[in-house]
């Protein structure tokens, strides 16, 4: 049976990252269909609304959604698209791999491989918890850890490594200083670890998290943590990788999932046919893996490494000379 993806194209270099990554899933023959949302910038302009009820009728139809990156107006009124989402349908597993690639700018030999788990829904991102005083002197922010939300993420990190054969959780906190979010979250943690006896668990505060990262990566496997940590930290491993246009990302619910690029929308360089495609291409495998289709991720993970191995056609970024399109049809041939 034909699986429909809602496609949101994006806002700046989206469009074309989006058209190189359908290109290479489409030379895949895999049972998939496209049904086109808009989301950003371009919905703004177009229906006049950052998400269109449209989109989110299609998401919800759909369930699966691929997303390239999309532009927030800076300023006041205007909320977070990505948070708006992941919030409106329950998104609460933020899943970020960072792993080496050939022939990247990286600081690293090639023996990384981290996944960071996120919680995705609670903590600091709460807009509904932030406030300013009326003198502008004074701002607050209310951070909420629930146990049902500590409880669905660690268990989630748990499950997934237990599924793909990963032996090693290490649980991120900051629970010396914060003891009732970050307590909470790491006395539910331990809970949920006990449950799990066949993978290796250890706790690290978040500061100390950051130093061994950029000292000894090598000694992490997945680390499961709170929102705000995981957004910080995921960055870091990506960094450790050679950039966010290696970093792709999932947003996993009960109910639907959206994959995407977590780099910006770039707009210095849209138009000019030179952003790599591969953290597009690396969340659709993220999204093959979902659908229940490991072989085909790996299928095309492979060809990425393959490519990459050969440096055929790389865009700039990669320190080739190739173009976005010339880029993927190299991907594309390889499969």
């Amino acid at each position: 049976m034909t699986q429909t993806i809602t496609v949101i194209r994006g806002d700046g270099i989206g469009p074309e990252i989006m058209a190189a990554t359908l290109h290479v899933l489409d030379a895949m023959k895999l049972d998939l269909a496209w049904e086109e949302a808009d989301a950003g910038m371009v919905a703004l302009e177009k229906h006049g609304d950052l998400l269109p009820q449209a989109t989110i009728d299609s998401i919800k139809r759909n369930t699966i959604a691929l997303k390239a990156p999309l532009t927030t107006p800076v300023g006041e009124g205007f909320t977070s698209i990505n948070v708006t989402l992941r919030r409106m349908f329950d998104l609460y597993a933020n899943v970020r791999p960072a792993r080496s690639f050939p022939n990247t700018k990286s600081r690293f030999p090639n023996d990384i491989d981290i996944i960071t788990v996120r919680e995705n829904t609670e903590g600091a991102y709460l807009s509904d918890g932030q406030a300013v005083s009326e003198d502008g002197e004074t701002a607050t922010l209310v951070q909420r850890v629930t146990h049902k939300g500590s409880e669905r993420i660690v268990r989630y990190a748990f499950e997934m490594a237990r599924k793909i054969g990963r032996k090693k959780v290490t649980v991120v906190h900051k629970a010396n200083i914060m003891k009732s979010t970050s307590g909470l979250f790491l006395k539910t943690a331990r809970q949920v670890a006990a449950q799990y006896p066949d993978i290796e668990c250890n706790e690290m505060i978040v500061d100390n998290t950051c130093m061994q990262l950029v000292m000894k990566p090598e000694q992490f496997d997945v680390i499961v943590t709170t929102n705000l940590f995981g957004d910080i930290i995921s960055d870091l491993c990506a960094g450790l990788v050679g950039g966010l246009g290696l970093a792709p990302g999932a947003n996993i619910g009960e109910h639907g999932a959206i994959f995407e690029a977590v780099h910006g929308s770039a707009p210095d360089i849209a138009g000019k046919g030179v952003a790599n495609p591969c953290a597009l291409l690396l969340a659709a495998g993220q999204m093959l893996d979902h659908l229940g289709m490991p072989d085909q991720a790996t299928r095309l993970r492979n060809a990425i490494v393959a490519t990459l191995e050969a440096k055929d056609n790389l865009t700039p970024d990669l320190g080739g000379s190739g173009t976005t399109t010339s880029f993927a049809e190299a991907i594309a041939r390889r499969l």
